[in-house]
């Protein structure tokens, strides 16, 4: 009973944080008249002094130690900073531009670039399902370049950098919020640096435009930690596949708004084109859980083997045991790891490894 309840509270956990990543587009515009670059900057000052608290509420601080005498792992925290960087920026000066249906393309997008990106990059093989996904969502990005008469590179961009924050924070393997902490204090002091320089020369909204802005502007650190909160609570009582399920429902919600609430253009070409988008993910969604099926049938038949075996193990002239057909899988096949939906025919995603929109 109480495996049940941590799993329900888990699946709450996981549809908050993905719905309020969703729903942040209805945030950003309410920073204006800031800039884009000033709202990343206080997202990544204020971001520090909540998972700041919120380090100092679960007393986890021996992770510094170790990652500053890591030098390659702090490296690769820089380069991750880095790249969520420009994801972060990019995110919010489409929202407040008015593109934020090709926004959420890159979210949906996503998958499919991080396995095109394990396969070149990492030497993965995929199935032909997943072969045919890629193949698929590439001709949306065709069919979509043809919609909007140019590249989609806003979903490009926002799509490759987090694929490629991913691939990062897989080798790095820290906790969502130690994580966070790390990135944004390797940010922290460009980050206040240009808000400093804003305001000695005058450029500076936050507090030009009121208190109520400037609260605001402070807020962008509750907006970021909040959801990952939610999310890493959700990821140690729920499995990976239903994460990686729940991880459509923000692009889902961004282009809903996308199309009825900022009531953005979309022409046929486009409709065709995140038709062929939502039919990759389908396809991906569906060979993952047929994967994740089977591989659990094998755990279990190998599980029953196993506690067959001493029951009818026949001893040997020297005393040793041999188990029935060397409890080896059938046809002799090792068994594979169940993948999420999300990422289907790469490596499992630590689920700390998630974007924070």
């Amino acid at each position: 009973m109480e495996g049940k309840n941590e799993q329900r509270a888990g699946l709450l956990y996981g549809i908050g944080a993905y719905v309020m990543w969703g729903l942040v587009p209805l945030f950003w515009p309410l920073l204006k008249p800031s800039g884009a670059i000033e709202i990343l900057a206080h997202r990544m000052v204020w971001s520090l002094g909540v998972v700041t608290i919120a380090l100092l509420a679960v007393r986890r601080w021996a992770w510094i130690g170790e990652l500053v005498r890591d030098r390659r792992k702090l490296a690769l925290i820089s380069v991750a900073a880095a790249t969520i960087t420009v994801n972060w920026g990019l995110y919010i000066w489409a929202v407040n531009n008015g593109q934020v249906v090709e926004a959420s393309l890159g979210y949906f997008i996503n998958p499919l670039v991080t396995i095109a990106m394990g396969v070149l990059l990492l030497g993965e093989r995929l199935r032909p399902v997943q072969w045919v996904a890629v193949a698929t969502g590439l001709a949306a990005v065709l069919v979509l370049a043809i919609g909007y008469g140019r590249p989609p590179w806003i979903s490009l961009v926002l799509a490759f950098s987090f694929a490629t924050y991913g691939l990062i924070k897989k080798k790095v393997n820290m906790g969502g919020l130690e994580s966070l902490a790390a990135e944004t204090a390797v940010l922290f002091v460009p980050a206040l640096g240009f808000l400093l320089w804003l305001a000695a020369t005058g450029k500076s909204t936050f507090t030009a435009g009121g208190t109520g802005h400037g609260f605001l502007l402070a807020a962008t650190g509750i907006v970021t930690a909040i959801p990952l909160i939610c999310f890493g609570a959700a990821a140690v009582r729920v499995p990976l596949s239903t994460l990686g399920l729940l991880q459509y429902l923000a692009p889902i919600f961004q282009f809903g708004l996308g199309v009825v609430y900022f009531k953005e253009s979309m022409p046929p070409e486009r409709w065709a084109g995140f038709a062929l988008v939502w039919l990759a993910l389908s396809l991906l969604t569906w060979d993952a859980l047929r994967t994740a099926r089977r591989n659990r049938a094998l755990a279990v038949k190998l599980l029953a083997t196993a506690a067959a075996a001493p029951a009818t193990a026949t001893p040997t002239p020297e005393g040793a045991a041999i188990l029935p057909g060397d409890a080896a899988p059938p046809g002799g096949a090792t068994t594979p790891t169940p993948e999420v939906a999300a990422t289907a025919g790469t490596e499992a995603p630590n689920p700390t490894q998630q974007k924070i929109t």
